[in-house]
């Protein structure tokens, strides 16, 4: 069963205990301060990310020729399975490819076929974009976005400007 709320609940819960003010999100500390071992290697275009435990150490792989927005997103989107999905993890490797964990409306993740996915993909986003930083950045002006100013938040978050604009139309 999908759990939404739950998955976005966990994720502001990380960015209250971490003390988080201001954006962006220091996401690569959080994971390391969690005890994750974060590394970063040349994948094959598609593989994102993935995220495995190796004797009881969570260990989250990232792909290093994407953009760092991207792999920022990757690395939120793990975090989610190891503090979502351990129990899944614990059986094998979890594997990320590109079109499956990316805040792209492709298919697997628009229609939302794998619940797991969906989770990960809410986690991340309040995670790297929370709902109370957002709300503080925008003071009142959503109405009053235009492309300059969604490209400044965007890049305030250190997010792609898809991402933002996805996490603005779910808040």
């Amino acid at each position: 069963m999908v759990d939404i709320a739950a998955a976005k609940a966990r994720a502001t819960e990380i960015v209250e205990r971490f003390g988080v003010k201001t954006p962006p999100v220091p996401v690569e500390r959080i994971a390391k301060q969690l005890g994750v071992i974060v590394q970063y290697a040349p994948f094959d275009e598609e593989l994102s990310g993935m995220a495995f435990l190796k004797e009881g150490v969570a260990i989250i792989g990232i792909n290093s020729n994407h953009h760092p927005n991207r792999q920022r997103y990757t690395l939120a989107h793990e975090l989610a399975h190891i503090y979502l999905h351990r129990p899944h993890l614990e059986a094998g490797v979890h594997v990320d490819q590109s079109s499956v964990n990316s805040l792209r409306r492709d298919l697997v993740s628009a229609e939302g076929t794998d619940p797991l996915e969906r989770e990960a993909n809410a986690f991340a986003a309040e995670l790297l974009m929370p709902t109370k930083l957002l709300a503080g950045a925008l003071d009142d002006r959503m109405l009053d976005l235009d492309d300059d100013r969604l490209l400044a938040l965007a890049k305030r978050f250190k997010v792609s400007l898809m991402a933002l604009q996805y996490r603005l139309q779910r808040i």
